[in-house]
């Protein structure tokens, strides 16, 4: 009957949620350190200090335990984004630019950033998590981002210009600063040398690189 308590008791149950997060900090930290092909189950039972069959009763694979580390760490950034294109009042150039704030200080985190570091590495091998990764965060976060370029050239903010390669050219230099900076340790991670770069790359997007020449002043 001491047992029968014990597994019932509210601490016991707190125990009993806590562990999927033990399992994927455990998870994430040896796919950080080994990669995700060299890193087993038994490793990540054995760091989590559970056994191999008691892991099982929470993800049924190592792919599994990636799949929700994304889930937990990436996919809010794009339900996020979702929520604030449709409820925004902010013009389309604000909300690019808080939007592009707001995933580039996410990985700024190096437990963040490692997940699509990841993908990019492994997808060959472990095409499951690519295709994962593409449904459920690249595809979304470029229909939220592609609505509101087309919605900023509807009301005339944003030329005409195709909107699946104008997501792209938003996106990209964003993850690229990102590698740059987990990866090669090129540039700050801190959240003002962040915010620079997001407005530096927002201003050259926006306005172009080129100076103004005497003939476009004039018309």
């Amino acid at each position: 009957m001491t047992k029968d308590n014990n597994a019932s008791s509210p601490k016991w149950r707190r125990r009993a949620d806590d562990r999927p997060d033990e399992v994927m900090d455990a998870a994430l930290d040896l796919f950080i350190e080994k990669g995700f092909a060299a890193t087993r189950v038994q490793d990540i039972a054995h760091r989590a200090g559970l056994s191999k069959g008691a892991l099982y009763l929470y993800f049924d694979s190592k792919e599994a335990i990636f799949k929700a580390l994304v889930r937990r760490a990436i996919v809010p950034m794009v339900e996020d984004g979702e929520s604030m294109a449709k409820h925004t009042s902010d013009t389309p150039e604000q909300t690019v630019r808080l939007m592009m704030r707001v995933v580039a200080r996410r990985l700024c985190d190096n437990r963040v950033a490692a997940l699509p570091r990841l993908v990019i590495t492994e997808a060959g091998n472990f095409p499951e998590i690519a295709d994962m990764y593409r449904e459920e965060v690249i595809e979304r976060g470029f229909v939220v981002l592609g609505h509101i370029i087309e919605r900023g050239v509807r009301l005339g903010v944003f030329r005409p210009v195709d909107s699946k390669l104008a997501v792209r050219n938003i996106v990209g230099p964003i993850l690229a600063h990102s590698l740059l900076s987990s990866v090669f340790k090129i540039g700050s991670t801190d959240i003002v040398a962040i915010d620079e770069f997001v407005d530096s790359h927002l201003d050259i997007l926006f306005n172009g690189l080129l100076a103004e020449r005497e003939g476009d002043r004039n018309g």
